[in-house]
């Protein structure tokens, strides 16, 4: 018995597949080969597919929209959100500059008022260390220190901590030698921020110097002025003579206001008790020059003293009111002190005389003069040449006849004399 055959759709003859289309007497017919029916099955899976997806697409359409959307409004709302904290970061850091410049601003009106200060102390005390380099109670090297603006701090640009201010601008640090390059820092604000604060910090600290140098500088010529002022009044005293007060001196008083609540502490009072010391010292010295204490004819011996003495023309014990110096005939002859001629002519004994009022109650005499050089009311000064040495009068030779008058009696001018060779290194 014979197997029954499966054919296929189109049978299992291997002749090729013909489509047959009759239309009245028309007949038409199509062979169909294998590949153009794989080809159509191909486009009809492919239309099926996309009529699927097509079909996917509208129907889900709205939920891919949303979707998109939402996503969409997720982003912008991050984007906005970071903008928003860049925003907050960026008021952040420019508030904090503001400050710091605020601060810097402040620091520095403040250096410069310091500066300014130090300026007006400077031309303060330049005209009072005049006077006391005057007076003698300052040398010029004392008066340039107490006045110097200078600093003997660190040098800034070349110590370690200062290795930042590499690369800053030379107008404001000045150049600099320094050959270190810095680490590099991540934040380059807060290096500029460092860099400004030591600038600052070295500025400040340079003022403090200058200011407390100056300060011990004046307190140091206050010293000096007062010990050479009290060894002055001290050798003055010793002969006899005290400085009157004057009538505005002569009562003071008022509240105790300490140092540190006083209005004038600091500079003030310290410049205030150097004016006093100064002012103290030229008093001093210039009760000092109108006290007969010099020699009149520096470097000349003594050939008669003073008080009795046998007299050079009778032999008798006499009284000798005042010192005899042998001198050259011609020899100038010098004023002890300052004051005004009262006397400049031949009196009597005394030959040619030049009497001079010191004041205080202080006269002095000059003998046996060869010619006088000062007329009656003439303004003379320590040292000033009044006269030449000659042997006119009651005399024997060529000499000075020297005396000291207080209050018109005659005084032994050895004591004024001692006290000038004393007080030399102080006038």
């Amino acid at each position: 018995m014979k197997k029954p055959i499966n054919s296929s759709i189109f049978g299992s003859t291997k002749e090729p597949h013909t489509i047959i289309i009759a239309r009245g007497e028309t007949i038409r017919h199509f062979t169909i080969k294998p590949w153009m029916a794989l080809l159509g099955g191909t486009l009809a899976l492919g239309f099926a597919g996309s009529y699927l997806l097509a079909t996917s697409y509208l129907v889900f359409r709205d939920d891919l929209i949303t979707g998109s959307v939402a996503r969409q409004a997720r982003l912008q709302q991050a984007y906005e959100d970071r903008i928003a904290a860049l925003r907050i970061q960026l008021d952040r850091v420019t508030s904090r500059q503001l400050l710091d410049q605020k601060l810097m601003d402040g620091k520095v009106s403040d250096l410069i008022q310091r500066q300014r200060a130090l300026s007006e102390r400077h031309d303060k005390l330049a005209p009072v260390l005049q006077r006391a380099e005057k007076a003698g109670a300052v040398l010029p090297g004392d008066a340039a220190n107490a006045l110097s603006m200078e600093s003997d701090g660190q040098d800034v640009v070349n110590s370690d901590e200062a290795q930042g201010f590499y690369g800053i601008d030379p107008i404001i640090t000045g150049p600099t030698t320094s050959t270190r390059k810095p680490e590099p820092r991540p934040d380059k604000a807060k290096t500029s921020v460092d860099k400004a604060e030591l600038l600052l910090k070295s500025v400040d600290h340079s003022l403090t110097g200058i200011e407390s140098r100056q300060t011990q500088q004046m307190q140091k010529l206050s010293n000096t002025a007062y010990e050479s002022a009290d060894r002055i009044m001290d050798a003055l005293a010793a002969a006899g003579v005290k400085q009157v007060p004057d009538d505005e001196n002569a009562g003071t008083g008022g509240p105790l206001l300490l140092a540190s609540t006083s209005p004038t502490s600091g500079f003030d009072t310290k410049f205030a008790d150097l004016d006093e010391a100064v002012q103290r010292l030229e008093s001093a010295k210039s009760l000092a020059k109108s006290v007969p204490i010099a020699n009149p004819v520096p470097g000349m011996p003594v050939s008669s003293p003073f008080g009795s003495r046998a007299d050079p023309l009778l032999g008798m014990i006499a009284f000798h009111s005042g010192m005899d110096f042998r001198a050259i005939s011609g020899s100038s002859v010098h004023a002890t002190a300052n004051g005004t001629v009262t006397a400049a002519d031949y009196t009597g004994g005394y030959g040619n005389m030049v009497e001079v009022d010191h004041g205080n109650g202080l006269t002095t005499r000059y003998g046996h003069l060869s010619l006088i050089l000062v007329s009656v009311g003439q303004r003379v000064k320590l040292g000033d040449t009044i006269g030449k040495v000659g042997s006119t009068g009651r005399s024997t030779g060529p000499h000075l006849h020297y005396e000291v008058r207080r209050n018109g009696s005659p005084v032994n001018p050895v004591g004024y004399l001692a006290i000038g060779r004393k007080l030399a290194a102080e006038l």
